[in-house]
This record gives C-alpha cells, structure tokens and sequence, in this order.
C-alpha cells in the first residue's frame, strides 16, 4: 500500500467512526509562548483540552505536521544516526473530546491497525500505566481488561510513568496512556529473543507506532493531580513509522516517503545509498531535514538569528554540512529538491505546492551563504590547526571548537573529524562544559514561574467586543501572578472585554481598568493560544467587583490607521511587483506598519513612488469598510478572500475588504470605518529582512504629517546655511564638485609625501641571513596608504621583509609583508608576527602569511613595537 493510500484510510476510518476531518495546523506555533513549533497532533487542540474553549466537535481526525527539534521533545542529534527518528513528521491522530473514552479508542486501534491495514497480530505489544506511588495511581485496570480481552496476556506490558504516563507540561490537562508497539524483526530473530523484552530500549526493529492518551487528570502548579470534570482521548501515530511497518521495510527511509528524494541525491552525488554508513547518515540527514525547512518556511517561519528562525537556520545548515562533508557537495543543492516536496506532499499540504519557487529561492540563498561560512570556518580551522602545530600541541581546547559552533555553525562532530583528519584530538568535556554554560545563561534569562489561575467568577467563555466598542462593562474570571527575576507580572481574563489581543501583527491594546475605588493600567493584551490575557500593573484590590475596562482611544485609532494602509499597502504592491507578492510577517502599532513580503529584488525609487501614489488615491477615494463577520471559510475563498500562510483559519472567518477589486482579506484585526481617516501614506525605508523577502516601513496620518514638516523644516535650513541661492540644487552641485576638486588634491600631496617616504625607507633596508629587513615608525594618512606603501616597498626589494607601525588618525596600526619564498624557507608568518606586536598597542589583528595588519588603542606603544620588533626579527650580516 503507498503512503497516500495509507494517510487517506486512516482518515476515511474515522470519518465512518462519525469523527471531523480537521486539517494540519500550521507547523509554525502562534500565540502559544510555551510553543515554537507544533510538536504533537493535539497543539491545535489544546484550548478544548484547557477549557479556554467549547471543541467544535466533539470526535476529530487529521494529520498534523510537526517538528520536534527544540524543548522537551529534541530528537535533532538521533535523526540520520538511526533509521526512525525524524525532525518534520506526520502524526495521524484521533481525538474525542468528552465523548467516548478508552474502550472505542482502543478496539479501534486494533481494528485498524490488524483489520485494516493487516499488520500481523504476533508482531503486536501494547503497554499499560503500572501506576505511580508518589502521584498516589495504581495500574489502569480498566485500559489492562480491554486489552486482555483482544491480545494474550504475554502481550501486555507494564509501562512506567516515564512512558505510560503523558502529560502536556509542567501543568495542565494529562493522564495514563498505552503505547502500541511493533516487532519488525526478521522471524528468526524473534523466535531466539522475544519481542517484549526489547520494548522501549531503543530497538531499531522494535518500535512504537501508536500511543493512546487518556486525559483523564489536570496537574496543578504543586504538582498534585486533579480529576478533569470530562475526559478525553488524544492519540498520535507517527506517520513514517506506519508505513514502514506496512511497506515490510527496515528502515523509514526504505518507504516510498523518501525513495524518490534517496534516488535524486544517487543521481546529483555519484554515490550509491546503502554501501557506507556516513554517507549514508548524510542521505538520510539531508532527506529528512529538507521536509523540516520547506514546510516551516511554507507555514511563515523564514531563517534567522532567533528563535524558531535559528532553528530552522541551524538544520538547513546541519544538511549542507553532511553533503558538503560526505557527498562532496561544494555548490547549493538543497533546493533542488524543493520540486519533490511539491510533488509529493502537495496534495494533502497544499501550501508546499504552492509556494514551491519561493521556498526554493529561500534555501538557495541560505545555502550560497552558508557555504561561504563554512569555508571560512574551515581557513580558521587551518590557522587553528597551524598555531597548535607550533605550541608542539595536538588537542583543539573544547571552549575554541564551541566558537566555531556559535560562530559558524560547525556540529561538534564536524570539528571533531577535521581535528582526526589532521592527526589532532578535540577537548569534548570543554566544549560540553561551554555548552552547558550556554544553557544556563539562557535559562536564567528567560526562568520564571507562573502560578495556577485563581478562579474569581464563573467561567461562561469570553466575550470580545472591541471590534465595535472602546469600553465594556465586565468582570474577572481569573487571575495569576507570574513571578521572575524582573518582579512579578499581573494577567486577568475578563468575561466581557473590548481590548485587543495581540495577533497578525497587531499590538495588543492598553488602557485601564476602572472600579468604584481604582484605576488600574492595562499595559498589554495578548492571546496565550486563544484565550485573551489582560497584563495590569497590580492586582485589583477586590478582584469581585465590577469593573469598566476602556481602551486608550488614541493609540488604538492611530494602530488602525496603519492596519488598514498595511492592506493598502500589500494590494498595491501586487499591482506594481506582481501576483506573486505574499504577506512574510508584519508589525502595526500606533508609530508605524512595518510589512515583509516574498520578492527577489530591492524595489527602485519609480517602484516605490508607484506603490506611494496607489495607497494615496485609495486613501483619497474614501472607500468604505466592509467587513464580513464569520462568513464560512469556502464562502471566503470564493470571495477570493487573501489568507496568509502560515495562520491556521478555523471553519468561519473575518472578511475585510476596501473595495471589493482592490484589497479583500482574511483578518481578525481593527480597522478604520473608511480609508480617508488614514489622512496619508509615507514609505520611509525599504530593506532586505530574510532571504527573498523585503521589508517595507511606513508611517501614516499625523506621524506621516509630521515627517514631512521635518523635511521642509530641513530645507529650509539648508537654503539659510547657502545664504538663500536661487536654485539650490544648482548651489549643492557646486559645493560637491568643490569638494570632489579639493579631496584629488589632498590624495595627489598624499600620494607625493607617501612616494617621499618610501625613497627614504628604501634606503634603510638590512641585509642578514639571506633576507633584506625593515623595520620602520611612519605617519600615514589612511589604512589603504600603510597597505599601498607596505606592497610597494616588497615589490621594491628582493627577498623583502617589512614590518611598519604607523600612527593613522591619531590610533597605531601595524603591517607586516613577507615575500612568499621566506614563509617556508625562514618559518616567518605575518599573521602570527602581527598578533605578538599588537600586544604592545593593546590590541590584535591578524591575516594571511604573507600580508597581515593589526590596530590597538595604546598609541604610546608604537615605539615599544618597533623595538621588539627590531630585537626579534633584525639580524646584520
């Protein structure tokens, strides 16, 4: 059976067992600050297991994409070592939601599992939770009589509460599970040991395909155990694993899921899959890691420096690096394999079909820039290795390999097989020691604890109304108090509320909360998943009573300005670039709109104006909101509705259009009643943010008003400094010209007093020992003159080796310039020599062996310099 095939029976099982079909949420986690990537099927569903939230329905199914390469759930170092571990997998889940429990979830396992796709019932383990004494649980009698009532007893084993027992985090909803293993061992392995005893150690052949969550319990911040007013099945089946099983494969590489992207590196490489395990680690890194970025960068993460962005960054790199080190990979590649994600993956994941050119140009770029990286790193490696060569040392120190980690990029692995190459050792402790440093300085950074949520009226769900009101009367449903190292924070849930959550780029509303006997600030509003949390300075004093909230009316107006010329912004861009133009991320507050978009090229001064001009004429047309409240999501898309990638949409939207043949877009944001309150629109910058994408800034309304009066204000005091000429770009022509006149002959008495310096210093070269030496104090303009003159004084002389210390702007600056035939025959290496008399300038520098330079901060220590060098270098004949 194929992969589709068997993705789609699954579905269609639990479509005839009455359950939704719900499709993936996006791999990339939003409004969740527990979260930077969905790492399980139940992410999306996690409000209706919190009670933030009524479940839709109440029997569910999907595949859901996910990513486990950072937090709790890290298998990054396991993928490519092993055959089953992945970075993106599918998790095929069912879900009921306070409808039926362990007997269903269990007897359709089975049925599916051994009815359906026909897996052999002797290869079948199922696991139970034994109990645990310091949670006060016994073993799951009832999970174990189901079980005893379809397999033998020998097939049920006892599972701890490390794997038995499932839980979402630190708190939350969780309870018992079972595990559903297979033995895909050959028949004569399995008749010597049998399969239970290898269950959870790490068999390559002995795997679990099916874990079967009972939620059941909600933990609290101490740590106790409460009973969940309804219970809930969650159950996750790793996709790959499935197949392998079906598919009678050792490995999850073997299946159709990666044949076609094994088979496409064979034909680029030269080499052959399954003849020598690191190249073989390399195929299956590569195959693996390319699903991870294409579908994180389909869903909106793009790579970065931070965040999920490193993340993303750190795996496409540990992909080049595997094909750059064992499929000679030298030039970009990755991308090339975009067109089979697309082909693959496009039918149940649409949006890799869709976006496969933009996701392609992305990891081209990230590649070509990689590449460079790692080429450096290598030539630091090589001055490394160079300068333990002539201590007489042969380990690389652990805190120097983690450099070229942070640094670079370098795996520690990598590091280590270069040093091993090179007949050098790697201090492994120290780089862990560095490691763990690391760590901890981003725990204590970020550590903080957040208390249980103290409940103060009852929770009827929550009502927004700003979309129509700045104030509501409400009152408190709960609170708590995080606790940190920069003092405590304060979040409110309110029953009824007009703030703004924080979402699609839009700053979350401030304002105040207002009782009979105080007025509290509200200094943020954002969505933990989809509840909206109120952050106040303090605590009410009786949290009981009624209170008014009102938003600050200013800020939230002037945030809509922005938001509604962002979406201005955005169809005007299509118009003047192209179709292809697609929202990357945006940025609305109250001071300006900043708005990222897929596109390949700097947009020129005649672009820009364009876009200008298109936002202005809609602002000037007055054009009406029309604004459609939970239109079913296919009425939206007929509409032609824009929807961004990246953003899960549930089964009815918001509708915002500004004519119906200009602007129409899915958002959940605030906006001004008609376009002429925005009053105008200013593009102050336009920048590269990411690899194909491009950064737009602009500014609106009073700030847009006032950028304008600063540039009148500025020319106007540019005419006064000019004594007020007639034509003022005439008059600035000709002071750049005087300029340009007055810089060629400053550089041409550079040039003369530089050529006069030189005549002098030929004169004092030494000869000794086959060499001819300078040393020599000089007073140079510039950096590119010490350069200039150090190159000529060696094209100058024979066998030339000169060192000078130049004072330059008021700072010493060293140069050190060797003929090439010296570096070998005398041992001389400028770089090494710069670095030891940059000591006396306090400072440092360095470069190749035959040309190097080094500047300081001492410039009293030029003399001490020229001194040392002349005492270590300086031999007469």
């Amino acid at each position: 059976m194929e992969a589709k095939k068997i993705r789609s029976t699954f579905i269609e099982f639990f479509q005839s067992k009455q359950h939704h079909y719900v499709p993936s949420s996006p791999i990339v986690v939003k409004n969740d600050p527990t979260l930077m990537f969905t790492n399980a099927g139940m992410n999306q569903f996690k409000d209706a297991f919190l009670g933030n939230e009524i479940a839709k329905y109440s029997r569910v199914a999907n595949s859901q994409k996910c990513l486990r390469v950072s937090g709790k759930h890290n298998d990054l170092e396991e993928v490519g070592v092993d055959t089953y571990h992945h970075t993106m997998f599918e998790m095929l889940g069912n879900w009921s939601f306070g409808d039926y429990f362990k007997k269903e979830a269990i007897e359709w396992a089975w049925e599916l599992l051994t009815e359906v796709y026909g897996l052999e019932k002797d290869r079948l383990y199922v696991s139970v939770f034994e109990g645990d004494k310091g949670d006060n649980l016994g073993l799951d009698q009832e999970a174990y009589d189901l079980w005893k009532s379809i397999v033998p007893e020998d097939r049920i084993i006892m599972g701890s509460k490390k794997d038995n027992f499932w839980e979402m985090g630190d708190v939350g909803p969780c309870g018992p599970c079972s595990e559903i293993h297979i033995d895909l061992r050959p028949d004569a392995e399995r008749t010597e040991i049998a399969g239970r005893a290898l269950v959870n150690n790490d068999h390559e052949q002995v795997i679990e395909i099916w874990n079967l969550v009972f939620m059941q319990f909600n933990r609290v911040s101490d740590g106790s155990l409460k009973s969940l007013p309804a219970t809930h099945v969650d159950t996750g089946m790793g996709f790959e694993r499935l197949v392998r099983a079906i598919q009678h494969k050792s490995s999850n590489y073997d299946t159709d899921l990666f044949a076609p992207f094994l088979s496409a590196l064979e034909k680029k490489s030269g080499k052959t899959y399954g003849l020598d395990e690191q190249t073989d680690i390399a195929f299956r890194v590569i195959v693996d890691h390319i699903r991870a970025i294409s579908f994180t960068i389909a869903d909106g993460q793009l790579p970065s420096n931070n965040k999920a962005g490193y993340v993303i960054r750190r795996i496409l790199r540990r992909a080049v690096r595997y094909g750059y080190t064992f499929l000679d990979f030298h030039e970009p590649f990755l991308y090339e394999l975009t067109n089979l994600i697309a082909d693959n993956f496009g039918e149940i994941f649409p949006e890799v079909r869709q976006q496969q050119e933009f996701i392609a140009k992305v990891i081209f770029e990230e590649e070509t820039s990689f590449l460079r990286t790692l080429d450096n790193g290598l030539k630091m490696l090589d001055q490394i290795k160079s300068e333990l060569k002539e201590k007489g040392d042969n380990v690389i120190p652990g805190k120097t390999a983690f450099e070229l980690y942070d640094t670079f990029g370098f795996p520690l692995d990598l590091t280590s097989l270069i040093a091993r190459e090179s007949g050098l050792s790697l201090d492994e402790s120290g780089f862990a020691q560095e490691m763990e440093a690391q760590k901890t300085r981003s725990r204590a950074a970020s550590e903080s604890e957040t208390g249980d949520w103290v409940i103060v009226n009852e929770d009827n769900g929550v009502e927004f109304v700003g979309y129509d009101f700045l104030k509501a009367h409400c009152q408190i449903i709960k609170y708590r108090v995080t606790s940190g190292k920069k003092g405590d924070k304060y979040q409110l849930v309110l029953d009824k509320t007009p703030f703004y959550a924080e979402s699609g780029g839009q700053v979350g509303d401030t304002g105040w909360l207002i009782s009979e006997t105080e007025k509290i600030k509200v200094i943020d509003t954002k969505k933990e998943n989809d509840l909206i949390v109120h952050f106040v300075e303090k605590l009410p004093e009786n949290p009981e009573s009624r209170f008014g909230a009102e938003v600050d009316a200013e800020k939230r107006y002037l945030t809509e300005n922005n938001h509604t010329a962002t979406h201005l912004l955005q169809s005007a861009l299509k118009e003047v670039l192209g179709d292809h133009i697609q929202q990357r991320g945006s940025l609305v507050n109250q001071n300006l709109l900043r708005f990222d978009f897929s596109h390949f090229s700097k947009l020129s001064d005649e672009e820009i104006t364009k876009v200008e001009d298109i936002v202005n004429e809609k602002i000037r047309q007055n054009i009406p909101l029309s604004e459609q409240r939970n239109v079913p999501i296919e009425e939206a898309k007929k509409q032609g509705a824009t929807a961004l990638f990246g953003e899960k949409y549930g089964d009815f939207v918001r509708i915002i259009t500004f004519d119906k043949e200009f602007s129409v877009e899915l958002c959940g944001g605030t906006h001004v009643p008609q376009t002429s309150k925005i009053g105008l629109f200013k593009i102050i910058s336009e920048v590269s943010s990411a690899s194909g994408v491009r950064r737009i800034e602009a500014i609106t309304a009073k700030a847009a008003e006032d950028y304008f009066r600063k540039q009148e204000s500025l020319v106007k005091e540019i005419q006064e400094l000019l004594k007020n000429p007639k034509d003022l770009r005439k008059s600035i022509e000709s002071l750049l010209q005087e300029r340009n006149d007055l810089k060629k002959e400053i550089d041409l008495f550079h040039l003369e007093k530089a050529s006069e310096v030189k005549t002098e210093l030929l004169k004092q070269f030494v000869a000794g020992d086959g060499v001819n030496t300078l040393i020599a104090q000089v007073e140079l303009p510039n950096a590119d003159s010490l350069k200039k003159l150090a190159y000529e004084l060696k094209n100058e002389t024979v066998n030339a080796f000169v060192i000078l210390a130049a004072k330059i702007e008021d700072k010493p600056q060293i140069a050190v310039i060797i003929e090439e035939d010296l570096i070998k025959s005398k041992g001389l290496n400028a770089g090494q020599i710069v670095r030891e008399l940059a000591k006396e300038i306090q400072g440092g520098g360095g470069g190749q062996p035959f040309f190097a330079t080094a500047g300081g901060k001492n410039l009293a220590g030029l003399e001490n310099a020229v001194a040392k060098a002349r005492e270590l270098y300086l031999v007469s004949e």
